[in-house]
Formats: C-alpha cells, sequence, structure tokens
C-alpha cells in the first residue's frame, strides 16, 4: 500500500519511460519527440510553495546554461493548467510545466505519492537517464551531467 514511500528514482542509464503530458497552455508535450535533446524533468509537489518556486526559479535563473548545454526543462506535477500558467507567469519561467493528472507520469518515475515526490532527472539524447536525484539538487550539478 505505502511501496511508494520506498521507491528511488529511475537509476541512470535506464531508458527513460516516455509519455504525453498537456503543458499550461494544452500544448501536448512527447517525451520520445524530444530525442536530440537534454531533457531535464523536476517533479515538484506544488505551484505556489516556497521550495517549489525557489527551485524552479533556480533553472530560470540558469537558462543561459541550460541553453548552451542544449537542455530542455519540464517542471510536473498534477495541479491544472491554469494554475500552472498563473505560476509560470508570476514567476516568469521560461519553460513549460506539465499537468500530470493523476501522477500517472509521476508513477513512471517513482516520483508519486500523497504528493509528488520532489524528484529531477536529467535525460540525455538518445532517451537514456543520465541523472536522478530526489530533492533540490543544485542546478549546476544536474547540468553538469548533459551530453
Amino acid at each position: 500500500m505505502f511501496g511508494w514511500m520506498f521507491r528511488k528514482p529511475l537509476p541512470p542509464g535506464t531508458q527513460a519511460p516516455d509519455f504525453t503530458l498537456e503543458d499550461q497552455d494544452g500544448k501536448r508535450v512527447t517525451l520520445s519527440d524530444l530525442r536530440g535533446s537534454n531533457v531535464v524533468l523536476v517533479f515538484y509537489p506544488g505551484d505556489d510553495t516556497p521550495v517549489c518556486r525557489r527551485q524552479l526559479c533556480e533553472f530560470r535563473d540558469r537558462w543561459v546554461l541550460a541553453r548552451e548545454r542544449n537542455v530542455l526543462v519540464f517542471g510536473i506535477n498534477p495541479q491544472n493548467a491554469e494554475r500552472h500558467a498563473r505560476f509560470r507567469a508570476r514567476n516568469n519561467l521560461p519553460f513549460p510545466l506539465l499537468v500530470d493528472t493523476g501522477q500517472r507520469v509521476g508513477s513512471l518515475y517513482n516520483a508519486n505519492g500523497l504528493l509528488p515526490r520532489r524528484t529531477v532527472y536529467l535525460i540525455g539524447r538518445d532517451g537514456r537517464i543520465l541523472y536522478s536525484r530526489r530533492g533540490k539538487p543544485p542546478v549546476e550539478e544536474v547540468l553538469a551531467r548533459a551530453e
């Protein structure tokens, strides 16, 4: 019943599970369509919470570095598109926020629970996980692993 509490993030070297989710504007994003780019997935509990805002704003503040490393960034949680759009606009986030209704994708990435478990993944150009960690790792640490 509480097995999700003990699951670790998917390890580096694992093929990242494919998914399609809508962003805050209703645009569909499919992971496999992003091959050729590095992709960061930030699973976070909620819009407008202090740690979540700080974490996502740290990616915003290092956006130039992310672009130099050919990294696309996506925030993911189950909140609705309207909340995502307001949160994104209020914080000037240059990357999309994806709506994970029912934490379906969070479950594929072992980032689900009563609330989404704060987990960061870096997926390489070939679709394999290069980095995975719970919590709020330094953005530079995540981006340093990009191919």
